[in-house]
């Protein structure tokens, strides 16, 4: 094994255009890549950029309806051939490089796992854009084009790599669109913890499931201003309560960096350093139950340098490296 993490970014992800003004802008990705590039010297060794791969139709009519995927498409065609922005919703917006950028960072997500799978490294680091979270099964939102996370999540159930998979999602906002893709289902336990009230409006603590779901979904809404103690110590409560009664075979995380003190989408008060503590304790939770079997997908953040500090912290806790 050359490296313990993996480091993964598709080319095409830097190119999506949402415009300058957009708070999911071009300049996220160069920054955590730049600030990524940065800590080279410590990473070295430890940390290996990986190959990007590209979804499948099939991959991602696991979780998307075939018109959901049908409006994206038809959407970023429209952008190529106008060579203009074009928008989804007032929030959702295309280029003519989007397409390659959704199906790159899905496939990409999915390459991750497969190495993880494979033995080629142990975790992974994926610097998904556009984001995936908030996209519903047959909904683009929220920045969102398809749902990375999900998607992955049922390739490795596709595969016979997972039967039961944890989806661990702290970003500022709740994740919607993965809340609504697994609601239904004991396969794959969802933890969301979020600021609340905020956008989309919605996982309120009493949403657990649906039918053979109930009790699978566990939402953890922190007011505005929760401080970084108590925002830890929710963390460590809510994946307590899941492996109580859930045994996972591989975690994924929605790594949400807008969660971060000074993000200008959001009014939490965590700090780099209790996302390194917190990629711990998953990787100390995931060492103990699935043979430490974790992919962490970026998300939100929406403070460019922040973003880039926040993705060193975890990339280092991934590789069991010290704190920034």
């Amino acid at each position: 094994m050359s490296a313990a993490t993996g480091f993964f970014l598709h080319p095409a992800s830097s190119l999506h255009d949402t415009g300058w003004r957009h708070p999911e802008h071009q300049g996220r990705l160069r920054a955590l890549a730049s600030t990524v590039g940065q800590d080279l010297l410590t990473l070295h060794g430890s940390v290996e950029q990986m190959q990007q791969g590209e979804a499948s139709l099939e991959d991602l009519l696991r979780v998307h309806t075939e018109q959901q995927v049908k409006r994206v498409r038809e959407a970023c065609t429209m952008a190529e051939q106008s060579e203009r922005i074009v928008s989804i919703d007032p929030d959702t917006k295309v280029s003519a490089a989007s397409w390659d950028a959704a199906v790159g960072s899905a496939g990409t997500a999915i390459a991750a796992a497969r190495a993880v799978v494979e033995g080629t490294i142990e975790n992974a680091f994926v610097a998904t854009r556009p984001p995936g979270h908030h996209a519903t099964p047959d909904q683009a939102m929220g920045f969102c084009l398809f749902n990375n996370i999900a998607i992955t999540a049922r390739w490795l159930q596709a595969h016979g790599h997972a039967e039961r998979v944890l989806i661990l999602d702290w970003d500022v906002h709740h994740g919607n669109g993965t809340h609504d893709a697994f609601y239904d289902d004991p396969s794959v336990f969802f933890i969301s913890l979020h600021q609340w009230p905020h956008y989309p409006g919605t996982g309120p603590a009493e949403q657990t499931g649906v039918g053979e779901g109930v009790g699978y979904t566990l939402n953890v809404p922190l007011a505005a201003g929760t401080s970084a103690v108590e925002h830890r110590g929710h963390f460590e409560r809510a994946i307590a309560e899941a492996l109580s009664r859930f045994e996972p075979d591989f975690v994924l995380v929605s790594a949400g960096f807008d969660a971060m003190a000074g993000d200008p989408l959001g009014q939490l008060r965590l700090e780099p350093y209790d996302l390194y503590d917190m990629t711990r304790h998953v990787m100390d939770v995931a060492a103990g139950r699935c043979n430490g079997r974790v992919v962490t997908l970026l998300e939100g953040g929406y403070d460019p340098k922040r973003l880039g500090e926040g993705a060193v912290a975890v990339i280092r806790a991934l590789a069991g490296l010290e704190a920034p």
